[in-house]
């Protein structure tokens, strides 16, 4: 898999077809996030657009859990006051940290992020970057970091814009926790399942609904609601950009295939079907 790390130490990858999975692979530390475990998933996010024959992710947690936040171990490490002059590393990896948000939350690919066990800290902010999230019933999700006296500086953004500004707060503040169905309830979570079973069910389900859909044309419905998403632009110009977006689609092949094979009622060449 060219342009993927070779051997990750941090996670695992897992290739079936049109998808691709990647593990967070640390599942003695429930998966907490580490400068390698970052640096592992921005090249496999950084790789992911010259990958096109990779038309789905699905990020999960191995060991049965999704992601129980940041090194904790390593804050307290770091927690010491700086030098005069001395290089502010840890600023550098919690930056570092939101450009890994942002590669996962814009990547051409459609993402399915699957909680189970906790989404902690930057797991949380992990789980509202999916474009569809599955959740367990019994998975606990938190803003933890202001328990500990930290903020949660770099998921901040994404989760605003997730479950809007009063959900974001009152979980910001509070560190409260939600189950699977409460998460569902604000919006973090689109799916849940109550079982293993129902789980690794709703996944492939979920995975064969996708590939019905064009992936370009996927591709570019994300590029054009992060568009929207981001704000300021006028209307005008966004309805244009989508005018643009409309007519290159419709006169692309995967528009002449889609229309065509809609005419002549058979399946379109990206539906490739999926499922055990």
């Amino acid at each position: 898999m060219a342009g993927l790390p070779e051997a990750p130490e941090f996670i695992k990858l897992e290739r079936k077809g049109p998808v691709l999975y990647v593990w967070l692979n640390r599942p003695d530390a429930r998966n907490a996030l580490v400068a390698g475990m970052g640096a592992e998933l921005r090249q496999t996010f950084d790789a992911l657009p010259s990958m096109p024959d990779v038309r789905v992710v699905v990020l999960r947690g191995a060991g049965g859990t999704f992601c129980a936040g940041g090194d904790i171990k390593g804050f307290n490490a770091a927690s010491k006051p700086l030098a005069p002059g001395e290089h502010d590393a840890l600023k550098e990896a919690n930056r570092q940290g939101g450009a890994l948000f942002q590669r996962i939350d814009e990547a051409r690919q459609a993402t399915i992020v699957v909680v189970e066990g906790f989404a902690m800290g930057g797991g949380f902010g992990m789980a509202c970057l999916g474009d569809i999230t599955i959740a367990k019933a019994d998975a606990q999700f938190a803003m933890s970091e202001t328990m500990l006296g930290i903020v949660p500086a770099q998921i901040s953004p994404f989760v605003v814009r997730r479950i809007g500004l009063t959900a974001a707060r009152r979980f910001g503040v509070s560190g409260a926790k939600l189950n699977g169905f409460q998460a569902r309830d604000i919006g973090i979570a689109h799916e849940v399942a109550e079982t293993p079973e129902a789980l690794e069910a709703l996944i492939d389900t979920t995975i064969a609904q996708i590939l019905k859909c064009a992936p370009e044309a996927v591709a570019v419905t994300k590029a054009l609601m992060h568009r929207v998403a981001k704000g300021g632009e006028p209307m005008d110009s966004l309805l244009d950009r989508a005018a643009v977006d409309f007519v290159t689609a419709v006169r692309s092949p995967e528009g002449a295939e889609g229309t065509r094979a809609f005419v002549e009622k058979r399946k379109p060449a990206w539906n490739v079907g999926w499922g055990k």
